[in-house]
């Protein structure tokens, strides 16, 4: 976890806000996949939106997530973007700014954090 976070760290020196959101999308939506391995089974959607991905478990869990959390996962999910496309990812990254790319990795780092406290 701390590699994952210290490499965006570092990208955010090159300008590539873009790069930093779609890796904390990455790391997210991973984590919920595994934690829907966990409470559900390893037949997990193929789907990329993470609400969608978390409430498939979260009536198994002891906590409910707040709105903030399910907010994040929209944001999130909203910039996974289609590896297929990659001219519109480059354009994509000039709309993309440093204040909304930290402001979401430091989001993403406290609900990573809090999604690790909910293995069984």
């Amino acid at each position: 976890m701390s590699f994952f976070f210290s490499r965006s760290s570092q990208r955010t020196r090159s300008g590539r806000w873009f790069y930093v959101i779609f890796m904390c999308q990455q790391a997210v939506e991973k984590l919920c996949k595994g934690l829907y391995t966990l409470y559900i089974d390893d037949n997990v959607p193929r789907i990329h939106n993470i609400s969608q991905i978390f409430a498939c478990f979260e009536e198994k869990l002891s906590v409910v997530a707040d709105d903030d959390k399910y907010k994040l996962f929209d944001s999130l999910s909203a910039y996974y973007l289609i590896n297929r496309y990659p001219d519109f990812n480059k354009s994509i990254n000039q709309y993309v700014n440093k204040t909304e790319a930290e402001d979401l990795l430091l989001k993403t780092r406290e609900v990573f954090s809090w999604l690790l406290t909910l293995k069984p």
